[in-house]
């Protein structure tokens, strides 16, 4: 049976208690948080808070899947900077983000966070793989160590010029090499930037891939725009994906209390289907 979460930084003005309460009222198993919603420097936040988020969660009957837009609204941090203090200082960020994924009782890590990735002035890419790679490198063992996967998320030539492609992103992976370091697979993305379908890609790449988001081109839900969702979920279904299934919108206009209960309404019809 399919586990189905929704990204919860458009409730980011609603108090934690009430978030958890309208997104298990959906119907939803599953939340996954953005750090910036939890506090603007997480070097600041007590054991006692993210104590406390996990049991409010667990009381609604939520599991936090962990968190994304990792490096979102940070600053002086970036994958492939060259300078060696932003990365020093990057590393020690990720692990502290393990911290407090494992405190939450997070299980995934998701890197997209396009702006802290994107080719500086003078870097190629090759340099870009091998500092993105050495930084990754020196974070996985407290992933690993707090029980996580670090899922890279290939996102499309609109948001950034680095790691565009699931081909890309394992190209990253295997330099890494690391059993927790694993691919991150957005509907949105893939359908904006790969030549082959989300259902080829979902083959290809399933023996490798840790966490999955669903969203439209459009930048809402599952059954808010044109996307067929049932080939995507008849494909996870077909590979016996065991992860999440994440709701990740951009567009909050209609409402994130209504974007949540019209995706979840999509995902369960075509999960009833199956």
């Amino acid at each position: 049976m399919m586990k189905f979460a929704v990204c919860q930084e458009m409730f980011e003005d609603t108090p934690w208690e009430e978030q958890c309460r309208i997104i298990a009222d959906a119907g939803y198993g599953g939340i996954e948080v953005a750090p910036f919603s939890i506090a603007g420097d997480l070097r600041q936040v007590t054991e006692q808070h993210l104590s406390r988020m996990h049991s409010v969660a667990a009381d609604f009957g939520l599991e936090i899947v962990g968190l994304h837009w990792l490096l979102a609204k940070t600053q002086e941090l970036h994958l492939t900077s060259p300078e060696p203090s932003v990365q020093e200082r990057t590393v020690e960020y990720l692990r502290l983000l393990a911290h407090v994924c494992s405190s939450l009782g997070g299980s995934v890590l998701v890197f997209g966070s396009p702006q802290q990735r994107s080719l500086l002035d003078d870097v190629t890419r090759e340099q870009a793989l091998e500092t993105a790679a050495s930084v990754f490198r020196q974070a996985m063992p407290a992933v690993a160590n707090a029980g996580l996967r670090l899922c890279m998320e290939p996102l499309t030539h609109q948001e950034t010029d680095f790691i565009t492609t699931c081909a890309e992103a394992v190209e990253l992976i295997d330099r890494v090499n690391h059993p927790s370091f694993v691919l991150h697979q957005d509907v949105k993305a893939m359908l904006g930037a790969e030549e082959d379908s989300v259902e080829t890609l979902i083959h290809r790449y399933h023996g490798i891939c840790g966490h999955f988001h669903v969203n439209d081109t459009n930048l809402l839900g599952p059954g808010m725009g044109d996307t067929d969702f049932r080939p995507i979920l008849r494909a996870l279904n077909d590979v016996n994906y065991s992860g999440w299934v994440s709701v990740e919108v951009f567009d909050y206009r209609p409402g994130a209390e209504t974007i949540a209960r019209e995706s979840i309404r999509c995902l369960n019809e075509i999960a009833a289907e199956l």
